[in-house]
């Protein structure tokens, strides 16, 4: 997740630098096959840039809208998962007895299921570092699911299941828990949803052909006869503000990505880790997860 307000140039630059060339190659080509074939090439009005100017604007206004609810869905749906996760602890130490080692271990495999989401979302080793969460066994079972966080959450099942069935839990108090662990799974589901939907590429390929469209009616106009730096320069800078709105968009419509764009999943993940261990009331916490650079992951 981007939390400065100003982004760095070189970033900036690596997302918009293939549009840029092009836009500058073709800019100045144009401009100067246009000095040297002087009124061969055809003119156009600058009626016909601004209605496909207008035309992209309103194309991006919609392409940004659908991207950004993509984006705040996945972050919801995260936030659900944070409040789920306190309460799983919270069930459990209100439901069972004071030292039930099944507490622990609940909450431990709690924390596992976060990173292991985030990690399967970013299509990353689901397993990786779980060792101090999990015990080895447990890991090796878990290695053989496809699916490694409903693999987890099938584990919480059992453990749920055996509690009950050792009259550690009554009726009511596996009923909750029960709610808990299906919301969880509903959380993991809704994820999934959005990794796996893919936006329609072929909008974004028209929309970058508008694009590259405009530059060359805008050069073409009659109104829009300046010196070839200059002419360049204001072609640059106009198609440069589309491509970046285009590419924030694009970036901003898959969050489960390990972009900067990203969901901060793994800030959120070690947010509940911290949040478990103390109501366990452990006091050797982790860290927080720090930004890097301009981003928060």
């Amino acid at each position: 997740m981007i939390i400065r307000q100003f982004l760095p140039i070189e970033y900036i630059f690596d997302k918009i630098k293939i549009p840029f060339f092009v836009v500058l190659v073709g800019a100045t080509a144009f401009d100067l096959l246009s000095l040297v074939l002087e009124d061969r090439l055809p003119e156009f009005p600058i009626n016909i840039a601004t209605t496909l100017g207008i035309a992209i604007s309103i194309l991006l206004s919609f392409k940004i809208g659908q991207s950004y609810d993509r984006w705040w869905e996945a972050r919801k749906i995260w936030g659900a998962i944070v409040n789920d996760s306190r309460s799983l602890v919270l069930q459990l130490q209100l439901y069972l007895e004071d030292g039930n080692p099944a507490v622990r271990d609940m909450a431990y495999r709690q924390i596992a299921w976060c990173y292991a989401l985030t990690r399967s979302l970013r299509e990353q080793d689901p397993l990786q570092d779980l060792g101090e969460l999990l015990p080895a066994e447990e890991l090796q079972a878990l290695a053989r699911h496809k699916n490694v966080p409903l693999g987890i959450l099938g584990r919480q099942i059992e453990s749920a299941k055996q509690l009950s069935g050792s009259e550690l839990l009554d009726n009511f108090s596996r009923l909750q828990i029960d709610e808990t662990l299906v919301r969880l799974t509903a959380s993991m589901g809704k994820c999934e949803r959005i990794k796996n939907t893919v936006f329609p590429t072929n909008y974004r390929k028209g929309l970058h052909a508008a694009i590259y469209l405009f530059v060359i009616f805008l050069i073409l106009s009659v109104p829009f006869t300046l010196s070839v730096v200059m002419e360049v320069l204001i072609v640059l800078l106009i198609a440069m503000v589309f491509f970046f709105l285009e590419k924030a968009a694009y970036l901003l419509q898959d969050p489960f990505e390990n972009l900067p764009t990203d969901t901060p999943m793994s800030a959120i993940s070690r947010t509940i880790d911290i949040n478990i261990r103390q109501l366990l009331g452990e006091t050797e916490l982790p860290p927080k997860v720090e930004p890097e650079e301009f981003y928060l992951m």
